[in-house]
């Protein structure tokens, strides 16, 4: 081998290294790896960026957009809806919770499924009394073996593929092709979820409702013509919110209190609850719920204009000492009250005759310019724009239409996946899915950029003949033996996934994979399957994988509970992957 071989090895041992022993982003890593490459000369300019156009990374970026589109329209509120319920053991609400998160997964990346269905699961949990333990670890699990169905489930069967064709020079896998290593392999891993899971998984609670949370009176209102009137409390989901209750309801100027759960909703109703500031925003998410208004015309025409901020009342506040209703807060401050707090507990009666009072916190929606407008004045302190935007709810079945029809147009290869991607995703755009913001922020530029970074490191790996060398050191480490090499293969990049990311780790593996295969005369495809499988199955680590991490928080969990649950995952998954490869596909 001559230099830039062993510059290119050192490169990525040096990627490795530095991913296991420190916290910098791969991103960071992965373009600090592709400076040196260009710099020394390895790579030409053309080589090194050629991972910024691949259509895998694109597709991805794509397909972040798409999934945004179906979470703003609140397609996944929907399907949350429609389909958990409320079942009456931890294990039923595990099989609930599996079944649709392993569907949807298979047909959008994810990481951003996971992301929408966590304050989802969080509002769930406490409706039917199961703890988020019990149900986070699940979310994340089931997400990783839903995107292993289909190349368009996650990141790494997307790039795999674009690193394939760049590779090989062949036209890659269709949508579909992996779905027959995927599918047992899903439908084992799930099994044994609900077999051992509800046993495994620790019983950590969120303690005793309203415990060391703000408390807030919130008033908001049923929607004339909205689907919630004609229906009973009971009906409508509002009796068994668990750190949200209904205080009393407002109807023509008469107050309804201790509301039984047999009353009937009707247009215009002011419902008056009291709860945190998450709960709050679970509640506004409940299609035919609406910010009271006071009588007068909502403050917002457009629902992309809305997000909560929680703003304290300054004592230089010209409202200070006024009602509510009485400070033309609206017309003033460009922002309408949802709920008040003070002194960490809610303030009783009705929203619009409470008296401000310095120190108050306020839970306001109002346009995104109030933040910026208020960071000048000394009306409010501690500005916390909590960011949230209600869903466009007559827009779900629209955004499932669209997944639909891009899911159709690429397994049917009426068009490329890369297009069927962005054209779902200008759809989702243009037909107001999502907003433009919503789009940029679903996109995750550092796994995007970490992504097209490791492409040239990879094609630095084969172009000097560094990958073949290593692919010679793993032939003979296998004696020769085509199963052997297959195993060794899953087992390398599964525990690479598991130290460093699951696409770093099968980015810098693949070049050294078909170049085994290519000097053993094998079938590549079951080995490059091999890849997208054990990149995915990170079961054991919280930092395997980017799922385990976001749900690490969430369920309370401590970093033994993903050993005790995950490392029988990984070798059920990694044992059930091999078997199926190798009664599936020849290895010669």
């Amino acid at each position: 081998m001559d230099w830039q071989a062993w510059l290119a090895i050192a490169l990525t041992l040096g990627v490795l290294i530095t991913l296991m022993v420190t916290r910098l982003g791969p991103h960071l890593v992965m373009m600090a790896a592709l400076a040196i490459l260009s710099v020394a000369g390895v790579l030409g300019a053309n080589e090194v960026l050629a991972g910024f156009g691949n259509p895998g990374l694109i597709t991805v970026a794509a397909m972040f957009v798409v999934a945004a589109g179906l979470e703003a329209s609140g397609g996944i509120d929907l399907l949350v809806n429609q389909l958990l319920g409320r079942p009456t053991s931890v294990r039923r609400a595990q099989l609930r919770l599996a079944a649709p998160v392993t569907a949807l997964s298979a047909f959008l990346n994810n990481t951003p499924v996971v992301a929408a269905l966590i304050p989802a699961l969080h509002s769930w949990s406490r409706q039917i009394g199961v703890p988020p333990s019990k149900l986070m670890i699940p979310l994340s699990y089931s997400a990783i073996l839903g995107g292993t169905l289909t190349l368009i489930g996650t990141s790494t069967n997307l790039v795999v593929n674009g690193q394939y064709q760049a590779l090989t020079g062949g036209p890659g896998f269709g949508l579909f092709d992996i779905t027959a290593v995927g599918l047992p392999v899903a439908v084992v891993g799930l099994v044994f979820m609900l077999l051992v899971f509800p046993r495994l998984l620790p019983d950590r609670k969120d303690g005793t409702p309203f415990a060391n949370l703000r408390e807030f009176t919130l008033e908001v209102a049923v929607a004339p013509n909205g689907p919630l009137v004609g229906k009973t409390v009971e009906q409508a989901g509002l009796r068994h919110l668990r750190r949200v209750y209904l205080v009393e309801i407002e109807r023509d100027g008469n107050i309804v209190t201790a509301v039984p759960s047999e009353e009937k909703l009707r247009g215009g109703d002011r419902l008056v609850f009291a709860g945190d500031t998450q709960a709050i925003a679970d509640l506004l998410r409940i299609n035919g719920i609406v910010p009271s208004v006071e009588g007068e015309a909502p403050l917002f025409t457009e629902r992309a204009e809305r997000r909560l901020v929680e703003a304290v009342v300054s004592p230089h506040c010209d409202a200070v000492g006024h009602a509510i209703r009485d400070t033309r807060f609206r017309d003033r401050y460009g922002a309408a009250v949802l709920a008040v707090a003070r002194n960490g507990e809610r303030v009783p009666g009705n929203l619009g005759s409470i008296e401000l009072e310095a120190g108050d916190t306020l839970l306001l929606e109002a346009r995104p310019a109030f933040v910026s407008r208020q960071r000048h004045t000394k009306d409010f302190l501690l500005i916390n724009d909590l960011d949230t935007e209600q869903p466009r709810h007559e827009r779900a079945y629209l955004a499932w239409a669209i997944l639909v029809a891009v899911v159709a147009a690429a397994g049917l290869e009426w068009i490329s996946m890369l297009n069927a991607a962005l054209i779902g995703a200008g759809a989702m755009l243009l037909t107001g899915c999502c907003s433009v913001s919503q789009a940029e922020k679903s996109l995750d530029l550092t796994v995007i950029i970490a992504i097209g970074a490791a492409f040239a490191l990879g094609s630095a790996l084969e172009k000097t003949g560094a990958a073949a060398a290593i692919a010679n050191s793993f032939m003979a480490l296998s004696g020769d033996r085509p199963w052997l090499m297959l195993a060794l293969t899953y087992l390398t990049v599964m525990l690479l996934t598991e130290i460093i990311t699951n696409n770093a780790a099968a980015m810098l593996m693949l070049p050294t994979v078909l170049a085994m295969t290519e000097s053993a005369n094998l079938n590549a495809e079951p080995f490059v399957f091999a890849v997208m499988m054990a990149a995915s199955a990170s079961f054991a680590t919280p930092i395997g994988y980017q799922t385990n991490l976001m749900v690490y928080g969430p369920g309370n969990y401590r970093f033994t509970d993903f050993l005790k649950v995950g490392v029988p995952m990984n070798l059920l998954i990694g044992a059930t992957t091999i078997a199926v490869l190798l009664i599936g596909w020849p290895l010669r």
